[in-house]
């Protein structure tokens, strides 16, 4: 099971610039585990983001690693979140766990009741910088 860190993720330049400033906006963020992404991340310009990243806005098939149960997540920002269709907050802990990561990469993360959960990246449907839209 391939599983990347906080470190070793790629972002698109206007991704990590548009997170660095929720994260400056929103106290809850500070030290926060995007916040350690963002930190450690390498960053690419948007037309040069490979499709297999998830990145922001990106449509993620994802298969639970235990179960293989299956489901389709939109990663967005918090105030486009809806976690009941499926719009997961990149500030979330799937959120910052499926940011940067590549298809076949596994997700893992705690939610705040301390059960751990994980994800494999199956697939990426839709990633705006696949589609042509280097500005989402």
């Amino acid at each position: 099971m391939a599983t990347t860190t906080l470190d070793e993720r790629l972002l698109s330049e206007l991704d990590h610039v548009r997170l660095s400033a929720l994260v400056r906006r929103n106290p809850t963020a500070a030290d926060g585990p995007l916040e350690r992404l963002l930190d450690g991340a390498s960053t690419v310009p948007p037309c040069d983001v490979p499709p297999d990243i998830v990145t922001m806005h990106s449509q993620v098939q994802v298969a639970d690693p235990t179960t293989g149960e299956r489901s389709v997540l939109t990663l967005a920002y918090p105030t486009e979140a809806d976690p009941a269709t499926g719009r997961v907050s990149v500030l979330s802990p799937v959120g910052v766990a499926l940011l940067g990561l590549r298809v076949g990469e596994t997700a893992s993360w705690t939610t705040p009741d301390g059960r751990h959960h994980g994800a494999r990246v199956e697939a990426i449907p839709y990633q705006p910088e696949a589609s042509g839209d280097h500005t989402g």
